[in-house]
């Protein structure tokens, strides 16, 4: 299930992630995961609990897709805020 859960996040448009509240991106991410797989109370629960521990790494993570790195030549590197 947290497999799962992380493939969703991955799925989900950056932009969502870093624009939602705490509470809506729970939301939206147990919606999507409930889309995926049936649920009971208890794992609703406790995916609530886990995601809502989690909302700052989901967030960095998101940002951190946003950020590219180009390869300018040897070691040196140059990221897209950069350019």
């Amino acid at each position: 299930m947290l497999r799962l859960a992380w493939s969703v996040i991955e799925d989900t448009p950056s932009s969502e992630l870093l624009t939602l509240t705490d509470t809506a991106l729970i939301k939206l991410l147990l919606q999507q995961i409930a889309s995926k797989i049936l649920l009971s109370g208890e794992e609703v629960c406790a995916l609530y609990s886990y995601i809502g521990s989690r909302t700052a790494l989901i967030r960095d993570t998101a940002e951190s897709r946003d950020l590219k790195v180009y390869p300018i030549s040897g070691r040196d590197r140059v990221s897209a805020a950069q350019i």
